[in-house]
C-alpha cells in the first residue's frame, strides 16, 4: 500500500471506531447511567459515616455535592463517555489490529479476533482491580489529614478521580498485549526481556507510581504486582509458544527452497 492508502486505510479505521463510540456512548447516557452511577459509588458509600455527605433520604445514605447546575450534566457526560469507551472498546481493538494486519503474514492474521477479545477482558480486568482496591485506597487517603480535617467530596471531582483511576488501571492491563505484539512482529525476543528484568521491575514500579491518580502504596501495588507478573508471562509465551512456532516456520520455508 501506498503512503495516500495506508492514510486513507487509517481514516476508515477512525471512523468506525469513533462511530462505535458514538453509539456506546449515547446508549450508556440514555440507559446505563443510574446503575453505573450505583456502582461508582460504592467505594464512597464505604467510607465512615461522618465523611460522607446525606442526602434528602436521611443519613443512611450517601451523596456527594454538586456545586453548580451544569455539574450533573457534565458527570453525566463524562461517565458516560468511560462507558462507551469500555462497550466499544472490543470494536476499537479489532480496527486496530485490521489496520496492523496489511504488514504481517498470513499466519499472524488469525489473531485478531483473539487480539481484540483479549483486549477488551484486561482492560475490563484492571477496571475491576481498580474498583475492588479503591474502597481501601480512599479510606487510606482520607484518614491522612487526621481528625482536625474535615473531608467534603465533590461530585464532579471524586468521580473523575473514579473515572481517571479505572481507565489508568485498564489501560496499563493492556501492557502484556504490546510486549507480546513486538515479539510476534520480531521486535522483542524472550532472551531481552529475561536480561533486562531487573530494570523492568523498577521501570514498572515507578511508572504505576506515576500512572495512578491518587499515589497511595495500595494503588501502588495493585497496578505493580499485576504488570511484574504480566512481564514474566509475556517472556514465558514468547519462550515457549512465539519463537517455537516462528523458528519451525524457518525451518519449512528452508526446506522448501531447498
Amino acid at each position: 500500500m501506498s503512503i495516500l492508502e495506508h492514510i486513507g486505510e487509517l481514516r476508515s479505521r477512525l471512523v468506525k471506531s469513533c462511530a462505535a463510540l458514538v453509539v456506546t456512548t449515547t446508549v450508556a447516557f440514555a440507559v446505563l447511567y443510574d446503575p453505573v452511577i450505583q456502582f461508582l459509588l460504592r467505594s464512597y458509600c464505604a467510607l465512615p459515616a461522618d465523611v460522607r455527605v446525606p442526602t434528602a433520604a436521611g443519613d443512611a445514605n450517601c451523596g456527594l455535592a454538586a456545586l453548580s447546575p451544569l455539574e450533573p450534566l457534565s458527570i453525566r457526560i463524562r461517565v458516560s463517555l468511560t462507558v462507551g469507551l469500555l462497550l466499544a472498546m472490543p470494536l476499537i481493538a479489532f480496527q486496530v489490529w485490521r489496520f496492523i494486519t496489511p504488514g504481517l503474514k498470513p499466519t499472524e492474521k488469525r489473531y485478531a479476533i483473539p487480539f481484540a477479545l483479549a483486549t477488551t477482558l484486561l482492560f475490563a480486568a484492571g477496571v475491576g482491580l481498580a474498583f475492588f482496591t479503591l474502597p481501601k485506597a480512599i479510606g487510606f487517603l482520607a484518614g491522612l489529614g487526621g481528625s482536625g480535617v474535615v473531608i467534603f467530596f465533590q461530585a464532579d471531582r471524586y468521580l473523575r478521580f473514579v473515572l481517571f483511576m479505572g481507565l489508568a488501571f485498564g489501560l496499563s492491563f493492556e501492557f502484556p498485549l504490546v510486549l507480546v505484539f513486538l515479539s510476534m512482529v520480531g521486535l522483542l525476543s524472550s532472551g531481552a526481556m529475561l536480561r533486562a528484568w531487573r530494570p523492568a521491575v523498577a521501570v514498572i514500579i515507578v511508572a504505576a507510581a506515576v500512572i495512578t491518580p491518587s499515589q497511595d502504596p495500595i494503588s501502588l501495588f495493585a497496578m505493580a504486582v499485576p504488570m511484574w507478573l504480566f512481564y514474566f508471562s509475556a517472556a514465558a509465551l514468547a519462550r515457549y509458544v512465539i519463537e517455537p512456532r516462528r523458528a519451525r516456520r524457518q525451518r519449512r520455508l528452508e526446506t522448501q527452497a531447498g
